[in-house]
């Protein structure tokens, strides 16, 4: 019997975050301080199975809020922008910035710094996506095919990240 594939979608209303960030362009050029309230849209392309479903999807629910419960409420840097230097004394990271001009103080407790060029919508889904993939991986009999997950920094803007077992 052939293999039929569908498409499992999640994106619920507590699939959500509010980061605060800023947008590095250059070495002297940046966004100001500011926030969002970003949603996670997560498709997932999986075989459907004898009994006529995919997999308990509840298990990838639940995963993905705890990684929005993870980012929620907190200021996120990234540790890989050739721009951006990180300083940690005490109780503070410092972000600095354009040649160490500026430099940014945080509270600890107020920060996540993620392991990426920049935060953006491109970079949180690719993050995003690799978070997943841990668990994807653990549990092949899943028999997922395909991911994608889409950061939404607004209604009508997104950037998107892919995965493909093929």
């Amino acid at each position: 019997m052939k293999k039929r594939l569908t498409k499992i979608e999640l994106f619920k209303q507590a699939m959500n975050f509010s980061a605060g960030h800023f947008t590095i362009f250059s070495d002297s050029e940046r966004e100001n301080l500011h926030g969002h309230s970003f949603s996670v849209y997560v498709m997932f392309e999986a075989e459907v199975t004898n009994n006529g479903m995919t997999f308990d999807y509840g298990i990838y629910k639940e995963i993905i809020l705890n990684i929005c419960q993870f980012l929620d409420e907190v200021f996120l840097l990234p540790l890989k922008n050739p721009y951006l230097k990180i300083e940690e004394f005490d109780e503070y990271i410092y972000a600095l910035f354009n040649g160490g001009k500026e430099k940014i103080p945080f509270l600890k407790r107020d920060v996540k710094l993620l392991p990426v060029r920049n935060i953006t919508v491109e970079e949180l889904s690719h993050w995003f996506l690799q978070q997943l993939l841990v668990n994807v991986q653990e549990n092949q009999e899943h028999l997922i095919q395909t991911i994608e997950v889409k950061i939404f920094s607004g209604p009508g803007q997104s950037g998107s990240s892919f995965w493909s077992k093929k």
